[in-house]
């Protein structure tokens, strides 16, 4: 009983090992399930065992993945497992050669990709995708305007612009018409600016050319080089002396706007600059197929443009194009410097200085009177003063063309720019006030008076170095012809210092004082020289006649020729007839001058110092000491009196500067009367021949004798040592 109990135990554990022995037998892939190997689905298994963008797809025992439609595996095969690679995109537009077919583009999208219709064509509403060319003629009736005909070409369109009129090189953009009349030269025109022909001629050329065009096509000529001729051109109007009045002025920049509005649709670029002599210019221009949008900044180098390309394409009928432009004139300033009627009125007791350089804003907009939006103008001052600036544009209807402050509010202004607002467009520029002199009577009539003294005076003073044969010598002779100048500078400057009418005379009395006034300071600067050699020379301190001319007369006249070959329009300005102030021009009299003034403060410095020297010496040559002592504080007293002067005339165009004025007037009025005090009424030796003279009676034989033969030597031996007679 026992055995057979340890034979039944046995039994069941060789049963249990057999079946352990049975499981361990399942392939891999499989489990068993009931005494049964059953397979095991790993595409139902919490992890994605293909990765993403495929499908898995059981097998006994086994799986395989397969990429999504669109994808392709990283292994090159369609069955793969997640160990021998993964699913990416394929690229149909690059593998596919024209995958979506002709008149189309492909574009790849993750997975798959999609085709749409270049422009011009559309595609069609069934199955397969297909592009039709679109006929954009039967679409839009006006698509070229009522000037120009469309003809439908595959994936395109085309406009043929009727005669006259030009859509500019762009065939998809309406005809505009073309006023070549704007360009004709009539008679009105001929007479006041006969060289305007030429600009015009070239401008209408050009405008014939574009309007015979077969389809409007640009013409012979291109935008840029359009743009270079008209320059040129208009600096022959610039450079000349043909604008000497505010009509010829407008001719000249009506002409210019009329020019910018042809060539600004013909050029290529979107941005375009140019620059010559006596202009400059900036030009933007857009192609968009509808009206643009956005802020416009223009510049130059005095000035910038700001505005927006809604008010450069305007609200009326859009043509495909906009143009907006800014021409800046680098000299024009001084031919309208005088035309202030408009402000006039408004300011009688002030007048007026152009300040920044005239600029025309132009933009293919043809209705620009009104403005919805300002255009904002910035300029940069030729003068940096704190002065009060007025923004003002060139009205052409007022009196042939004058400057008006309508429309142009200043919104911001300092020393050096000054900000306009303006609600319309045309040419524009900045006003400086110069404020009239108040007391303009009362000057005048110092003036008048002064000066009638002072012509006297001088005259007496030639009549004495002339004929006074006592004071005769190198000092005389300075003195005679430094009042000689003096003399016919100031009857110049009474009988024409205002004669701007007719503005040769007034260039040609300009040039006669800048000459006379020069040459007064030469000849001051000679008096220093000689003081200098009677000083620091012992023998020999005469100046030859005909060296002294030389320096009195002839650098003077070398100045004046020289300044006048630089720049002939700084002689006359439109208030006085004297130096303008353009272009630093006034400096061609007060550079010399200073050098001058300089020079002549070294030689009295030097010729002070050496007289003390002399004076504190053991055996002083008392009488010759004091003589030039006395010419030194005579000459010294004569520097002062000119040279302090024009310091004072400097400062005359302030309103806060009357005193300088009233200084500079009663100067300039009495220098004569001063000179004649200093160098004659001082004298005792002239004060001695105006008695001899007045009294009508010759001074005694005896005394004279006496007098002769005792100054006989001692003038010798003083003429030997100084050149000079005695006084």
């Amino acid at each position: 009983m026992g055995s057979e109990k340890y034979l039944l135990t046995l039994g069941l554990h060789l049963n249990l090992l057999v079946n352990l022995l049975a499981l361990d037998n399942c392939s891999f892939g499989y489990e068993r399930r009931q005494r049964k190997c059953i397979d095991v689905d790993e595409c139902i298994q919490p992890s994605e065992v293909c990765g993403k963008n495929a499908q898995c797809i059981n097998t006994n025992g086994s799986y395989y993945c397969q990429c999504d439609s669109g994808f392709e595996s990283t292994s090159h095969t369609a069955n793969f497992t997640l160990t021998e690679g993964s699913c990416i995109d394929i690229n149909e537009c690059f593998k596919v050669r024209d995958v979506c077919g002709p008149s189309a583009t492909c574009t790849n999208a993750i997975g798959s990709y999609f085709c749409s219709c270049v422009k011009g064509y559309a595609s069609q509403s069934n199955h397969s995708f297909s592009c039709q060319d679109i006929n954009e003629c039967d679409e839009d009736s006006s698509i070229c305007g009522q000037l120009g005909t469309c003809e439908n070409q595959e994936g395109s369109y085309r406009c043929r612009c009727q005669d006259g009129a030009s859509n500019f090189g762009n065939e998809q953009a309406h005809c505009v018409a073309l006023n070549c009349d704007l360009y004709k030269t009539d008679s009105k025109s001929q007479k006041l600016l006969p060289r305007l022909d030429t600009f015009l001629s070239l401008m209408r050329n050009s405008c014939k050319q574009l309007g015979q065009s077969s389809g409007g096509q640009v013409s012979l000529m291109s935008g840029e080089t359009l743009l270079e001729k008209v320059l040129t051109a208009g600096d022959d109007l610039l450079s000349s002396e043909a604008l000497e009045s505010s009509s010829q002025v407008s001719e000249l920049l009506s002409s210019m706007e009329n020019a910018i509005k042809l060539i600004g649709p013909q050029l290529k670029k979107n941005r375009t600059r140019k620059e010559s002599k006596h202009a400059e210019v900036e030009l933007l221009i857009t192609r968009e197929k509808s009206p643009p949008r956005g802020p416009i900044h223009l510049s130059t180098e005095h000035a910038q443009l700001d505005t927006t390309w809604e008010t450069a394409a305007g609200t009326s009928a859009y043509p495909g194009f906009a143009v907006a432009s800014l021409v800046a004139y680098k000299e024009l300033e001084s031919t309208t410097n005088g035309s202030f009627h408009g402000l006039s009125r408004t300011h009688s007791e002030t007048s007026f200085q152009i300040n920044s350089k005239v600029v025309t804003a132009y933009v293919s907009n043809p209705d620009t009177s009104h403005l919805l939006t300002p255009a904002t103008f910035t300029f940069l001052h030729l003068q940096s003063k704190d002065a009060e600036h007025t923004c003002v544009y060139w009205d052409s209807s007022s009196q042939g063309g004058s400057w008006s402050p309508r429309g142009c509010v200043k919104t911001q202004s300092n020393s050096t720019h000054t900000v306009c607002s303006c609600s319309h467009l045309s040419s524009f520029a900045v006003l400086m006030a110069l404020y009239e002199i108040k007391d303009a009577f009362q000057l005048q009539v110092i003036t008048w008076v002064g000066l009638s003294l002072s012509l006297v005076c001088l005259f007496l003073c030639i009549v004495t170095f002339s004929c006074c044969r006592s004071i005769q010598g190198t000092r005389n002779t300075i003195h005679l012809h430094l009042c000689i100048s003096l003399f016919i500078a100031d009857l110049t400057f009474l009988s024409g210092i205002s004669s701007t009418e007719n503005r040769g005379g007034c260039a040609f009395i300009a040039g006669l004082l800048h000459f006379f006034f020069l040459s007064a300071f030469c000849w001051m600067f000679l008096e220093g020289v000689q003081l200098y050699r009677m000083v620091v020379l012992v023998f020999n301190t005469t100046l030859r006649t005909v060296y002294m001319l030389a320096a009195g007369y002839g650098v003077p006249l070398l100045t004046v020729i020289i300044s006048a070959m630089a720049y002939s329009e700084g002689y006359g300005t439109k208030r006085y007839c004297w130096l303008s102030l353009e272009r630093g021009f006034i400096w061609s009299f007060f550079g010399p001058v200073c050098v001058i003034i300089v020079a002549n403060i070294f030689f009295f410095i030097i010729t002070v110092w050496k007289l003390a020297e002399k004076f504190s010496s053991l055996n002083p040559d008392l009488s010759k000491l004091r003589k030039i002592r006395t010419f030194t504080i005579t000459a010294i007293a004569q520097l002062c009196v000119l040279g302090i002067m024009w310091i004072f005339g400097c400062f005359q165009f302030e309103e806060s500067m009357l005193a300088m004025s009233y200084l500079f007037t009663i100067f300039n009025s009495l220098q004569g009367v001063l000179i004649f005090v200093m160098h004659c009424l001082l004298s005792k030796q002239v004060r001695e021949e105006y008695v001899r003279f007045l009294s009508c009676s010759p001074v005694k034989e005896k005394r004279r004798d006496k007098y002769s033969e005792s100054s006989s030597s001692q003038a010798l031996r003083m003429t030997q040592s100084t050149g000079e007679s005695q006084m």
